[in-house]
Formats: C-alpha cells, sequence, structure tokens
C-alpha cells in the first residue's frame, strides 16, 4: 500500500468511478446524478485552489482503493480554521482497513496545516462511518433531521467533528 497526492490527470477516472457507485447505490453522497469529468476538473480546481489535499491509497496492484479530502466548512472568514472531511473506499475493497489509513492521513495533514477542527457529514444511518470517526476521537455534535431525501425516504445528517490542538497562534481576520 502506497499513500499518494491524487491529481486529476492520473486520478480522476478511479475517484469519479468511487463518487458515482456511492451517489448511484448509497447515501453516503445526497447527490441523485453521477458526476462527469468535467465535474471532477472543477473539483480538483477547488481543492488545488484552497491548498487542499486529496490523499489517496493504492494497492500493490495499482489500483486506487480509497480517497478523502477536506475543503471549506462555510465560506466565512471565522471559520476559516475548520474544514469538512470525506473519506471514499472502493465498493470492492470496503473493510479492509482502507478508510481508517485515509483518515489518519487527513487528520495528520489537517493538522500540519493548521487546522482546528475537522466536521465530518455523515448519513445517521451510516453505522460504519460512524464507528470509523468514534475510533478516532471524532464526537456527534448534532443531527440535522430529514436533512435530504433519497432512494424515497427522509434521510438524517449527522455531524461528527474532532477538536484539534492547532493552530498554535490563531487570529482574527
Amino acid at each position: 500500500m502506497s499513500f499518494i497526492a491524487c491529481q486529476f490527470d492520473s486520478e480522476a477516472a478511479e475517484i469519479l468511478t468511487i463518487f458515482n457507485h456511492a451517489i448511484l447505490n448509497t447515501t453516503a453522497l445526497y447527490e441523485y446524478q453521477p458526476r462527469t469529468m468535467a465535474t471532477m476538473q472543477q473539483w480538483f480546481q477547488n481543492k488545488t485552489a484552497g491548498n487542499f489535499p486529496v490523499i489517496g491509497l493504492r494497492n500493490a496492484a495499482g489500483q486506487l482503493v480509497a480517497f478523502g479530502s477536506y475543503g471549506t466548512f462555510r465560506a466565512f472568514p471565522a471559520f476559516k480554521y475548520s474544514v469538512e472531511h470525506s473519506v471514499y473506499v472502493h465498493p470492492d475493497h470496503q473493510g479492509m482497513g482502507y478508510g481508517s489509513q485515509i483518515l489518519a492521513e487527513l487528520i495528520a495533514a489537517a493538522t500540519a496545516q493548521q487546522y482546528h477542527l475537522l466536521i465530518g457529514g455523515i448519513d445517521a444511518e451510516n453505522s460504519g462511518s460512524i464507528a470509523l470517526h468514534q475510533k478516532y476521537g471524532f464526537v456527534h455534535s448534532g443531527t440535522i433531521s430529514q436533512a435530504g431525501f433519497k432512494f424515497g425516504r427522509w434521510l438524517d445528517l449527522a455531524f461528527y467533528q474532532l477538536t484539534l490542538a492547532t493552530p498554535n497562534t490563531p487570529v482574527d481576520g
């Protein structure tokens, strides 16, 4: 296994496959339509512009088995130390600890970049993702009932947060 810094040219197609499986088959993403390569190009541009990492994990066969990233939580200045993250695992490789490895790398990256709060918005019925986050010390910070509607039912969105010891010297403005 090896961690990589994902790039549009080399990983977009594999990430797109993972995203679209999640969109079409799960409530991990509250989206209806599969993403396109144009969507991925904009997604990568946004990550680059914000200096947000896209961390991937490749297996010995060279397949991208998992990835994660974080980005702006809310686009207001006082939220500058908070980021919302996501972790996705290829459907053929779930339950093997890859999501855990990606989450650990995201925590390390957020700490290195001096963020204070990592926030995960998780479908309240996604017990696997909730357990993963709790393993790393994330705590439940609230649930928005009936926040989304997908697959013919209302979905509750639970928020989990991890407070980091950073930044070393927070400032206003």
